[in-house]
């Protein structure tokens, strides 16, 4: 959880098109000050103070999410919250399925990184609307700051959200946004044992993509093995394998989509 990683958030932007936004929504009780107390080690706080602390992070988050959960309900949106390693492929992977995607769908995009809008204007470029969240030292997204984004974003009824995390398979475990479903994406080329190096996140998530199968020849990485040590953290995990370069495995990973999707229309039709 953050305040055992010891990261520490200060403040974060919103970037729409490259303009900054403040954050009017929402209580603006953040947890900031808290959270950075948290991180800082600082030998006046107790063992039990910093527990407490990061309890009360948590349960303020909870509480954001569920405003978010309820936001998404209404407009019967399905919401996906992607977690990954930095470097995992993710932001191409989104990339790939938006523009197989966005004929039919109504796509936004959330992008999560601690500096630039880099990924924000890739997605940008496929013609979807997305908006950039820059984390400062922050090691991922919140319920509050989601909230915001939406905000601006104001996402169709009956649309997909993407909301791409900050790189990272810690934190990011801890902090529910209000999202459906997350979905962990692990390149074959980090090793077969991730998932039991970093339980917390194969735990937390409903689905696993294995990406860059197409490197697979030239690797020595157990897909197997590593199904293995997934399904051993988390029985209940789905697993898709795929090449977001190829195309191969990415019609599994649509119709996923696609009745995902059905499943929120139908369930607050």
């Amino acid at each position: 959880m953050c305040g055992v990683c010891g990261c520490g958030e200060g403040h974060s932007h919103l970037h729409d098109d490259d303009h900054e936004h403040s954050h009017d929504h929402h209580d603006h009780d953040h947890h900031d000050h808290e959270h950075n107390a948290a991180h800082s080690h600082a030998p006046d706080l107790s063992q039990a103070r910093m527990v407490q602390i990061e309890q009360d992070i948590l349960a303020k988050n909870n509480r954001y999410a569920a405003e978010n959960r309820r936001y998404f309900g209404e407009r019967s949106m399905l919401v996906l919250n992607l977690v990954s390693s930095p470097g995992s492929g993710k932001t191409t992977l989104l990339i790939e399925t938006i523009a197989l995607l966005k004929d039919d769908l109504d796509i936004t995009v959330i992008e999560g990184d601690q500096q630039t809008a880099r990924d924000a204007d890739r997605i940008r470029a496929t013609g979807v609307p997305a908006l950039q969240i820059n984390t400062g030292k922050g090691c991922h997204l919140d319920a509050h700051k989601v909230g915001h984004a939406l905000e601006i974003l104001q996402p169709k009824n009956h649309s997909l959200l993407f909301i791409e995390n900050v790189g990272n398979l810690v934190c990011p475990s801890a902090f529910d946004l209000g999202e459906a479903h997350k979905v962990v994406i692990l390149s074959v080329t980090e090793g077969e044992d991730k998932p039991i190096k970093y339980p917390d996140m194969f735990h937390a998530a409903d689905l696993m993509i294995l990406n860059k199968t197409d490197l697979l020849p030239h690797l020595d990485f157990d897909s197997e093995q590593c199904i293995q040590y997934a399904k051993q953290v988390n029985p209940r995990i789905k697993i898709l394998s795929l090449s977001a370069k190829t195309g191969e495995g990415m019609d599994n990973w649509l119709r996923w989509l696609k009745a995902e999707l059905e499943l929120q229309r139908i369930g607050y039709a």
